[in-house]
């Protein structure tokens, strides 16, 4: 597997992290984990530059999604539990979609003290648009195989685990 990456980082003319940050790594467990962390920030950035002429934060974008996912209303709770950045301040977040008409509240008649949310038709409508722009991202992701992406998943989750 190693053989066939180096492989096709070659064939592909992929920029290598080391060239990237001009660094040497004490180990090849540290590359990895700084070349996750930079090829997160490099994805984050990329969608940085998508989200803002639409005036959302990547926070903002998840919120959207994942209220757009549960095809109904959901506490805050249950979209902190969700979210990708497990923000503190995601009903800050959240008050500024409200305002943009994107999401809708809806307190709790049982309890006062718990609120819905749901995204409203402006959020779907603008989630519709960015869905179609977000077609860059993917053919990013699309740089590895099937099998390579499966392999990247299996060892991003035994880090974590």
């Amino acid at each position: 597997m190693v053989w066939l990456l180096l492989t096709r980082s070659k064939e592909v003319g992929m920029a290598r992290i080391d060239d990237e940050l001009k660094s040497r790594f004490k180990s090849e467990q540290q590359k990895a984990m700084l070349n996750v962390l930079f090829t997160a920030n490099w994805f984050k950035s990329l969608q940085v530059g998508l989200l803002k002429p639409y005036g959302i934060s990547p926070q903002q974008y998840n919120i959207l999604r994942i209220l757009r996912g549960a095809k109904g209303q959901m506490n805050m709770h249950q979209v902190k539990e969700r979210m990708i950045d497990r923000a503190p301040n995601a009903t800050r977040l959240t008050d500024k979609l409200i305002a943009k008409g994107l999401v809708e509240r809806e307190r709790c008649e049982e309890d006062r003290r718990v609120v819905f949310v749901r995204i409203s038709a402006k959020g779907l409508e603008l989630l519709s648009t960015l869905d179609k722009k977000t077609e860059a991202l993917q053919i990013k992701s699309e740089r590895i195989t099937e099998s390579e992406a499966q392999t990247l998943n299996r060892l991003l989750d035994a880090w974590r685990g």
